[in-house]
């Protein structure tokens, strides 16, 4: 399964599961929407930590494909000469 799907899933879920939570929450008026704002802040901050991972994964692995392909090209080089 690509991380891709994994990401979009643990979104889904996520985004439906704090839905359900503030639907069957048993509160009124300005705590109701205090509950909300704090479990949208809370979601929030999941999904940048998530979202600050993949990227770093990304960003790790296309640095070292580019290594890779730099070292690759120099001993063609050297091979060549």
């Amino acid at each position: 399964m690509s991380t891709g799907k994994v990401f979009l899933g643990v979104l889904v879920g996520a985004a439906a599961g704090a839905a359900l939570g503030v639907l069957f929450a048993p509160a009124k008026g300005s705590a109701f929407r205090r509950k909300i704002y704090k479990k949208g802040e809370s979601e929030t901050d999941s999904l940048k930590e998530k979202f600050n991972a993949f990227v770093d994964t990304v960003s790790e692995k296309f640095g070292k494909a580019k290594n890779d392909i730099t070292n690759y090209k120099e001993q063609e080089n050297i091979n060549a000469e």
